[in-house]
């Protein structure tokens, strides 16, 4: 299982005229490969089943707010719906490490 703290190993550097995310060699290694991950639901769509959400390090205290920074959430799209609860979840998958997101996020 891969822990929120390792995914917490990255640091935003100055390139040009943006900041972008600098991940280190531990996080590198997850790209691409299968990965087991426990966290909280964010739902992104209506109903009980979801196929596309947020998965999050902490859980949810308000419905307009994120619970954390990018490196505390990745995005989840699923084959399955998946039952919208509010206890934690474990998850796994095949993990992409995104280097340059248009939405901001580090991982998918």
């Amino acid at each position: 299982m891969v822990s929120w703290k390792t995914l917490g190993q990255v640091e935003l550097v100055k390139v040009k005229d943006r900041v972008a995310p600098q991940f280190s060699d531990g996080v590198l290694k997850l790209n691409a490969t299968e990965v087991k991950l426990q966290g909280f639901m964010m739902p992104l769509e209506m109903g009980d089943k979801q196929k596309h959400f947020v998965l999050t390090a902490m859980p949810q205290t308000c419905s307009f707010c994120l619970p954390g920074g990018p490196e505390s959430l990745v995005e989840v799209r699923t084959k399955t719906p998946v039952k919208y609860t509010f206890e934690p979840v474990v998850l796994s998958g095949k993990l992409a490490v995104l280097k340059d997101d248009a939405n901001g996020l580090y991982y998918r």
